[in-house]
Formats: C-alpha cells, structure tokens, sequence
C-alpha cells in the first residue's frame, strides 16, 4: 500500500519537531518553510546577497536526515555555526552551501534539492513563497495603547500581545511547488512552532492560504508545549483562535495536544469541534520534562490520527511509526 503523503509547514524548531517525527513514518514528505527571518546568519545574508533567509531551510534539511552515521554527520556539519572575531563569526555552514548552490545553480528549488541529495534526506524542502517577506504585529501595549513591531526577529520577541500579523509585501507570490504539493498531499500538518511568525504566515499568503483552505488532504494541527514571547498568556484554545482570526475559513480534521499543556480539555474540544475536527489527547512531550517534542512519540500520535480515519470514505494509507518508545502514553483519545 502507497504510503501518505503528508506536507508539514512552519519553520525552525517547531517544523523541525514535526519533520523528525514524520520522518519516521514516510519519505513522502514535503517540507514548506516560511521565509521572513531577518536576524542573525539569515538575515546578514539575506540582506548582502539579496537571497531567500536560509536558516529554517537549513533546520528543515537537518531534521529529514536519517539517525545514521551519514545522517547525523551531515546533519551536525549542515547545523555547525563559525567562531571567530571576523565576518564568518556565527555564520551557519548549512546557510553558506545553500546560498551557494543557488548563486551555482540559478534556482531556489534545485539548490534544495541537491543539499537533500547530498543528505539523503527523507523528503523535500522548500520556501513558501518565491521572495523573501517581512512580518509587521498590531500589538496592545501593557497601557492599553498600540503599536506596530515590525520585523520577524522583534515580532518573536514581543511580550506585548499581538492582535494580527501581516506580511510585506502583503500579497507575496507562492512557490508553485509548493502550492502543488499542498494540492497533492494526502494530510497537511501545522504547528508546533512560533504561531506568529511561523505558523500564521502561511496563511497569509494567497495562493499558499488558497491551497491550504482547497486542498482534499485532511489536516491537523500538533499545539505547542508552552507559550513563547510572542504568545506570552495565550493557552491552546487562543492558538486556535489565532488561526481563526487570520483563516477564518480553515477546516481542520485534527488537534494534537499534549495533556499537560491543557487546562481546558472540553473547551479545547470544543473549539476543535468549530473548526470540523477531533482532539486527540497525547503525551508528546520527551520524558525528561523539557517542553520539547519527542519525535516517537508525536510520530505515534501523527499515526493514530491517521488510523482513526481509516475507515472513511477515501482514506489515504496509514504510515506506521519505524520504531515505539517504551514511555509512550496511550491514555488519550480522539474526541469526537
């Protein structure tokens, strides 16, 4: 039977969390990355050379290489940042390959593909749109008063609350790619992740928020652990609502949420219900308490979404996880 096909979106770590739990699942997958990082080896590059931010790319890449000495070693290489006290200092090795294959090549997607070639990487990556954006937050200062943040680095980092984000410029062209691949897949996963400035902004951009409203693949959103900066206060049930203030027409068939993360389980329920979707209840976290995703885990919980859809009309086929971890908590159900 044809394994799925699942496309994940969202950026640094939190896509990289989905892709290494997917990973272990199929090797079809595609990776659509947001494109607005404007801070550190990213955005010194960005603006010198006028590419692509390269760094949630580079992230993307690392976390489809398998647990291998091949895999590990490129990972480690792509990932492994300069010291000094000139212009190479904290500049990523996995950035400077990317940028130059492209410089070589002449292509964004061939660049991509060929540093997953030299990873054997298990899927593909690519930006979510064909140029590189900036991020603007509304934000309701402490006093009651507003104001504007601009720039992904400093949205990240506001501890203001954020009333909506938007791009510049404000209707980007999509990557057809990936606009085809979310067309094409079979589940369609967002989340975890900075839910501004990395979850959201997929949304924001036309073709790709087209795609993703249109699409015939099933989707499910994995919640974060805890809140960030820029969600500083706001609990599972206003991640969603976030999502629904910027799509208001977005469906989704699933929420994976770790339980210790809900204070609310009928009202998250609840709003998962609004969106036309079930709740599914999981340990996901890793067993030492940090509030990171464990990628068995989320793998497991990734299959048995899939495995209580089965049975519907169309179904696509089930991945099964390549391995179970021996803390894995089965305790959770699919809310209906």
């Amino acid at each position: 039977m044809t394994p799925a096909a699942f496309v994940a979106l969202g950026g640094g770590h939190g896509l990289s969390a989905t892709l290494s739990a997917l990973r272990r699942l199929t090797d079809r997958i595609t990776a659509v990355v947001t494109v607005a990082d404007d801070g550190g080896s990213s955005g010194r590059l960005r603006d010198e050379l006028d590419v692509l931010p390269p760094g949630d790319l580079r992230m993307a890449l690392a976390a489809l290489c398998e647990d291998s000495d091949w895999g590990r070693t490129w990972r480690d290489v792509l990932q492994h940042r300069f010291t000094s006290a000139g212009d190479l200092d904290q500049h990523a090795v996995g950035n400077l390959l990317i940028v130059a294959l492209w410089e070589l090549l002449g292509d964004t997607v061939d660049g991509l593909d060929w540093v997953g070639r030299l990873l054997d990487a298990k899927g593909r990556v690519l930006p979510m749109a064909a140029v590189p954006l900036a991020i603007e937050a509304d934000v309701v200062h402490a006093d009651g008063t507003h104001g504007v943040v601009r720039g992904q680095s400093k949205v990240a980092l506001t501890t203001d609350r954020i009333a909506q984000v938007r791009l510049t410029p404000e209707r980007p062209p999509a990557l057809a790619e990936s606009v085809a691949a979310v067309r094409a897949a079979d589940w369609v996963v967002l989340g975890p992740g900075s839910w501004y400035t990395s979850v959201i902004p997929h949304l924001l951009v036309p073709e790709l928020a087209d795609a993703l409203l249109t699409t015939p693949a099933r989707r499910i959103v994995v919640m974060n652990l805890q809140s960030e900066s820029e969600t500083e206060g706001m609990g599972p049930c206003e991640h969603l609502d976030a999502l629904r203030q910027h799509a208001p027409d977005l469906r989704l068939d699933a929420v994976i949420a770790d339980p210790r993360a809900v204070e609310d389980v009928d009202e998250l329920a609840e709003r998962t219900e609004g969106f036309g979707g079930r709740l599914l209840l999981r340990q996901v976290r890793r067993g030492d308490g940090t509030p990171q995703h464990d990628p068995l885990r989320l793998a497991a919980a990734i299959s048995d979404v899939v495995q209580d859809y089965l049975g519907d009309v169309g179904a696509p086929a089930s991945p099964t996880p390549t391995g179970t971890h021996p803390a894995a908590d089965t305790s959770g159900g699919m809310a209906r």
